[in-house]
């Protein structure tokens, strides 16, 4: 976990940076989400070509073939929604 200084700067984690070959003197930019903060090196900032997008398409599209590939979890829990019910009633 990294630590605001009082000048407000970051320390990348050593594990990150290495990771994804951030150097010092390298560019990072800062989005904001709607509850979160997305730190990203600026070499990739560039625009996807629409190859590069329609690889980003298919590798989602196949994870998402995967999940609904799955068993379904068993939905026997020892218990229903009505004893929750019931219980919370007494």
């Amino acid at each position: 976990m990294a630590k605001v200084t009082s000048k407000l700067q970051v320390t990348v984690p050593k594990a990150l940076a290495e990771r994804f070959r951030i150097r010092p003197g390298d560019e990072i930019a800062w989005e904001a989400g709607s509850d979160s903060i997305r730190i990203v090196p600026a070499r990739e900032l560039r625009p996807l070509t629409s190859a590069e997008r329609l690889a980003l398409f298919d590798r989602a599209s196949e994870r998402q073939r995967r999940r609904r590939a799955r068993p379904a979890r068993s939905a026997d829990r020892g218990w229903t929604r009505e004893e929750l019910h019931e219980r919370g009633r007494r």
